[in-house]
């Protein structure tokens, strides 16, 4: 599929010159400026409807739940609270939205969004034993030599 361009201007003025004038029906319209017929009869309503004939893109697609006065919003309430999670977000602002949207909109903002730990991390040595590596002698220390062998039964203790 072709992808679909915006027509100037002075095309779209020429389409309808040539169709007020009756030069031909739409179908003879489109082939002669070499747009589909589709675009002829959307160009006829937009002037019917609007009595404008220019590109209208703006109005297209689906409209943002988040626009720029929440963005705002969400700034002041990340800088007073800066912990405040996905979900809090969205109900203090009292937005119908999903939690990755508010996700996206963070990142485009330039905030982001990753839960850090608020406390230093604490510098005590270990406090167990990890396990060894292959073949250390640590290892051996887990298993009992009596019953170390699957096939034998281990010796009862008396």
């Amino acid at each position: 599929m072709r992808k679909r361009r915006t027509i100037s201007l002075d095309l779209r003025e020429r389409i309808l010159a040539a169709y007020d004038a009756e030069e031909g029906t739409r179908e003879d319209v489109a082939r002669r400026f070499r747009v589909s017929l589709g675009m002829v009869k959307k160009l006829l309503q937009q002037r019917r409807h609007t009595g404008d004939i220019a590109p209208r893109h703006h109005r297209a697609g689906r409209k943002p739940r988040i626009v720029p006065l929440h963005e705002r919003q969400m700034r002041a309430l990340l800088g007073g609270k800066p912990d405040l999670t996905l979900k809090e977000l969205r109900h203090a602002l009292g937005l119908e939205c999903s939690l990755q949207a508010i996700h996206v909109v963070l990142g485009k903002m330039g905030l982001t969004y990753k839960k850090r730990r608020s406390a230093r991390q604490n510098k005590a040595a270990r406090t167990s034993r990890g396990r060894g590596g292959a073949g250390t002698v640590g290892k051996a220390a887990w298993i009992r030599r009596s019953s170390s062998s699957s096939t034998s039964r281990a010796r009862k203790r008396t």
